[in-house]
């Protein structure tokens, strides 16, 4: 006679989806950190090694003389704090002109609101490439060329901004707003002490997308700045990219150390990062 199986030994489907699910993350994340664990590796490395066969895997000794070879070469440690200040000016202008013109498209009525909402909605759809000549023509007549406001100022209206923040204050009670007023609060009052603490989620996603955009600009700081010392990351790091000989090893220090604040800033944000994301997801 069999005898039967206890219902212990037998691993329900639920358990065994769920170990599948999460081999297949473990699999996922294990190939998202491939390139950055590469990146490390290759930055303590002479670019010669590099093409070795097989490549090194393992940590190399040159780190502290490839740091001092980008520092002499772009001026690393300046060029930072040239992405960092820019940055930083950049993400706060921004953030608060977005979360100001989202509110007042989301909570204002006024004539024509549809028409202006209708007119950011068309500038997301227009290929930044189009605007390359007119707007290099207009800093020009400012002049502006190589300065810090032209790759900041013409910016600071960031429409996919506008659109988040006004999709977040949609969801904002108007009864508490109407309270405030009864109370005696003025408009601006209203907009800092009241509606924007409870957007915080989706302004802190705001911040993280702000600012990566402007730390990864490349293209319109190319083309604006003509001064070495002014130059941002990615200008500089474009500089290590010769017609003979391209410091691989320089590229992946460089890079590792310019995808440090990012990693930063998304730690500091991570729990708004993910709630503005999914703020709207679900309704209580």
């Amino acid at each position: 006679m069999r005898r039967a199986v206890p219902p212990h030994a037998v691993p329900p489907r639920a358990t065994v989806l769920r170990a599948l699910v999460l081999l297949l993350l473990a699999l996922g994340a294990a190939a998202s950190l491939l390139p950055f664990l590469w990146m490390a590796v290759a930055a303590t490395h002479d670019t010669s090694e590099l093409f070795r066969s097989p490549p090194p895997f393992l940590p190399g000794g040159r780190l502290l003389h490839n740091l001092a070879g980008l520092q002499r070469t772009v001026g690393i440690g300046r060029v930072l704090l040239n992405s960092l200040g820019t940055g930083l000016v950049y993400t706060a202008g921004s953030s608060l002109i977005s979360a100001m013109c989202g509110y007042g498209l989301a909570k204002y009525r006024f004539r024509g609101r549809g028409l202006l909402l209708g007119a950011v909605l068309a500038t997301m759809m227009i290929p930044f490439q189009v605007l390359l000549v007119p707007l290099f023509q207009m800093m020009a007549s400012l002049g502006w060329i190589d300065s810090y406001q032209a790759i900041v100022v013409p910016f600071l209206a960031n429409s996919f901004g506008v659109l988040l923040m006004r999709q977040a204050f949609l969801d904002f009670p108007d009864e508490l707003i109407e309270s405030a007023r009864i109370d005696g609060a003025g408009d601006l009052r209203i907009f800092y002490g009241v509606v924007l603490p409870c957007v915080r989620p989706q302004l802190g996603a705001l911040v993280i997308f702000t600012f990566m955009g402007q730390w990864n600009s490349f293209i319109w700081p190319l083309l604006m700045l003509n001064t070495e010392d002014k130059y941002t990351v990615p200008v500089a790091l474009n500089t290590l990219t010769g017609l003979s000989r391209v410091d691989y090893s320089g590229l992946m220090l460089g890079s590792l150390l310019a995808t440090l604040p990012l990693i930063l800033l998304f730690a500091l944000f991570q729990r708004q990062f993910v709630a503005g994301l999914l703020g709207g997801a679900v309704k209580g």
